[in-house]
């Protein structure tokens, strides 16, 4: 391929082709991240759009794509759709610090469920290895997983008000491989889905990638708001809803059983195919009296109950029900997109179920939870009251900062503390400023204590000078 002639036309970036060595991308995300590191390309710089770049290196489209996600992932650039990609602010010069290096950092930004509680899984992991088909487990099998993998999901479900039986259960590796599988296979480019205004911040990515719109539904401290999903149904032409019942990711908002009927009674009348997402995997019916709408929907509904955080970060299993008529395509997705869990990791899951270690693990991190949730409300008694007092993650609103989320989250960074703010979860751009902070991923109470200081300082200091 000749070489391309950008002599009159301007980049604002233009790496060195001869020293890119294979593989492209990693040799190209490299060298980017130094660039920016070193000040070379400075925070709110456009890059190039990755076509243009890839014309001008001679190397795959697919290669620059690759190359920019990396950086994305390494939080040095950012995307906003219509617009560009541009260097994020949060990266600055590493000899910024005092130091020369970047003090201990508190994590209250990725959600991490407990992980010191890792005995349980261990005993489990130990009781499965020893077991006499544990050969079985490393051979081919149907992708949606062993038989009684899936009966032992089933039954788990039913504990959520999720009736169903192994034929309607699949096992997928993590929640979003189930919602991957469920957009590509049960809808088509242009289809549009109605989702809270601050929403699961991976399907808004996944949205994205898979060409389907998105369409934020005003809500209220119960929900979305039965008559605006009703308007939009009639005025978008809508074909799906996401809602997440439980502690909703980020807001940590629960419906409550009455606003669930009406916005059932909405989805049923305009047929919408409902992704029901429960985030939180615990077990809610103990009292009888916690409905899924999945009981309410059955024929309309794909229930995601994932493990990932509320039992184990590195246990990637999730299950799946679904009623039949979306059994087809939703199983061929999981096959065609090889997004099958390990068997290992899912014979490992069936033995915390069954032998009830699950049960008790869930419980104990819920203890740990409203410990940690009465440390936040005393640093921010102005926190967003959560849908559950054992919720692993808080709203907090910060309307009258004076600097935007990212640049938020940078000098935060400076501080030592890693936390999320509500630009990341925001379908189009809102202008409620708000931040997720994960109560749960600090190592200790004590940890957790000395990040909410640190944030509750950084917001005094930083709030306009008439407040």
């Amino acid at each position: 391929m000749p070489t391309n002639s950008f002599d009159n036309f301007y980049l604002s970036w233009t790496p060195e082709r001869s020293k890119l060595k294979r593989p492209y991308y990693l040799t190209l995300a490299n060298a980017l991240e130094a660039d920016i590191i070193s000040g070379k390309l400075a925070a709110g710089t456009k890059l190039p759009p990755q076509r243009e770049l890839a014309d001008f290196l001679d190397i795959n489209f697919t290669t620059v794509t690759q190359a920019y996600n990396l950086c994305r992932e390494r939080n040095l650039i950012y995307g906003i759709t219509g617009k560009g990609t541009f260097v994020s602010p949060q990266t600055e010069k590493k000899e910024s610090f005092p130091s020369g290096k970047m003090p201990s950092l508190i994590e209250l930004g990725l959600v991490k469920g407990f992980d010191q509680i890792k005995t349980p899984i261990i005993e489990a992991s130990e009781n499965v290895l020893k077991k006499g088909y544990i050969e079985e487990l490393y051979s081919y099998t149907e992708a949606a997983g062993h038989l009684h993998q899936r009966a032992a999901g089933a039954h788990w479900m039913k504990q959520m008000d999720v009736h169903t039986d192994s034929e309607h259960t699949a096992i997928f590796s993590g929640a979003q491989n189930i919602l991957s599988a469920a957009l590509l296979s049960l809808f088509k480019i242009g289809d549009k889905i109605a989702v809270d205004e601050f929403t699961y911040s991976n399907l808004i990515g996944l949205a994205r990638l898979s060409h389907i719109r998105l369409i934020p539904v005003k809500s209220d401290m119960q929900g979305m708001i039965t008559e605006e999903l009703e308007h939009l149904c009639c005025r978008e032409g809508l074909n799906g809803i996401f809602l997440m019942p439980n502690c909703a990711n980020p807001t940590t908002c629960t419906i409550p059983e009455k606003r669930k009927d009406e916005l059932a009674a909405v989805i049923a009348r305009h047929q919408l195919i409902l992704i029901e997402d429960d985030n939180t995997g615990i077990p809610q019916i103990a009292d009888g009296c916690y409905h899924s709408m999945f009981s309410r929907l059955p024929e309309q509904t794909i229930y995601i109950c994932s493990s990932t955080m509320a039992l184990c970060n590195g246990l990637r299993v999730a299950f799946a029900a679904f009623p039949e008529r979306f059994r087809e395509p939703l199983l061929n997705a999981l096959f065609h997109l090889n997004i099958k869990t390990s068997s290992l990791d899912a014979e490992i899951m069936t033995e915390l179920i069954l032998s009830g270690k699950a049960a008790k693990i869930l419980e104990q991190k819920a203890g740990l939870a409203k410990e940690r949730n009465r440390i936040f409300d005393r640093c921010f008694p102005e926190a967003v009251s959560p849908g559950s007092e054992a919720a692993f993650f808080r709203w907090l609103p910060v309307p009258k900062l004076t600097v935007d989320g990212m640049e938020t989250e940078r000098r935060l960074l400076q501080l030592g503390v890693n936390v999320y703010c509500s630009y990341r979860f925001t379908v189009n751009h809102n202008p409620q400023n708000f931040m997720r902070i994960a109560i749960s991923s600090p190592h200790t109470a004590a940890d957790l204590e000395k990040g909410c200081m640190i944030l509750r300082d950084f917001i005094r200091d930083n709030l306009f000078p008439d407040t």
